[in-house]
C-alpha cells in the first residue's frame, strides 16, 4: 500500500502567503519562504505553491521566488498559477520546481497537459481541479473559482488522467477554509475513477479530518493551509496521530 502524503499549501499573492474562505476574504498569512522552511523542517512530504493572481508581468517575480524556495527546502514542491504554455512550465522547472500545477489553462486548452507530460514526464504534471456542488452536481470552476464550466468534475478528472496528468489536486470550493472536513463524496468518486494519485484539498480543520479522508476514500495525499499556517495543528502532530491508527504515512 502506498504511504499517504501530508502536503501544506502556500497560496501566494504579491509575494506573500495568503488564506481565504471559499476563495473569498483573502488575508495575509506570512512570508512564504519562512513558512516553506518551517514545513520542510516539520516533516512535510511535499509543498504546493500557488500564485493565485498570477499575471504575465509577475512571471519573473514567481520564478525568482521559486529559485529562493528551491535553495531553502529539501522536499519536492509543486508550483502553479499562470502557467499557460510549455515555455512557462520550463521556466519554473528550471528555477527548481519539481512539478507544475495546471488549472484554468488545462481546462481551456487540454492538450497543454500532454505537451508538458511529454517534455518533462507525467510525474511533473499536477492537474488542479476546483470543484463546487451546483444543484446536486459537482462542476469544474476556473479563473480562481469565478467561472463555472459545463464540465462534470469526474469526467474532467478522467480526461486529465488520460491526457497524461501524474497527480490530481482536487479542491472543494464548498469546503475551502471551512475547517469542517474534506469533501468525502466527490473525493471518493474521483479517486475511484482514475489510476493516479489524488490529493484532497479544502476543509481540513483537525487531525481527525486527515484520518477520515484516508479511511473513507482512496486519496493518496491530503493538503491543508490555514491550520498549518496558524499552528492550529502541526504536520508532525498529524503524522503521529495517523500512525496510531495504522494509516501508512511517509
Amino acid at each position: 500500500m502506498l504511504k499517504k502524503r501530508i502536503i501544506p499549501c502556500l497560496d501566494i499573492k504579491d509575494g506573500r502567503t495568503v488564506k481565504g474562505v471559499q476563495f473569498q476574504n483573502i488575508k495575509d498569512a506570512g512570508d512564504p519562504l519562512e513558512l516553506a522552511k518551517r514545513y520542510s523542517d516539520e516533516g512535510a512530504d511535499e509543498l504546493v505553491f500557488l500564485d493565485i493572481t498570477a499575471t504575465l508581468e509577475k512571471r519573473q517575480t514567481l520564478v525568482k521566488l521559486v529559485e529562493q524556495m528551491a535553495s531553502k527546502i529539501r522536499i519536492p514542491f509543486t508550483v502553479g498559477g499562470g502557467i499557460n504554455s510549455l515555455a512557462d512550465a520550463e521556466a519554473v522547472i528550471r528555477a527548481g520546481a519539481d512539478k507544475i500545477s495546471l488549472n484554468s489553462a488545462a481546462v481551456k486548452r487540454p492538450e497543454l497537459i500532454s505537451e508538458i507530460a511529454e517534455a518533462f514526464g507525467s510525474q511533473c504534471v499536477v492537474v488542479a481541479i476546483d470543484t463546487k456542488l451546483v444543484q446536486d452536481q459537482w462542476k469544474v470552476f476556473v479563473n480562481a473559482g469565478k467561472t463555472e464550466m459545463p464540465l462534470s468534475t469526474v469526467d474532467w478528472a478522467k480526461r486529465a488522467f488520460n491526457l497524461g496528468a501524474g497527480d490530481l489536486l482536487l479542491t472543494s470550493m464548498n469546503h475551502d477554509g471551512s475547517r469542517n472536513g474534506f469533501a468525502i463524496p466527490i473525493l471518493k468518486q474521483v479517486a475511484n475513477a482514475v489510476n493516479i494519485p489524488v490529493i484532497a484539498s479544502g476543509g481540513a480543520g483537525t487531525k481527525e479530518h486527515f484520518a477520515d479522508v484516508f479511511q473513507q476514500t482512496n486519496v493518496s495525499a491530503a493538503l491543508a493551509a490555514g491550520i498549518f499556517h496558524e499552528s492550529a495543528v502541526s504536520i508532525s502532530e498529524v503524522k503521529s496521530y495517523l500512525k496510531t491508527l495504522n494509516i501508512p504515512i511517509r
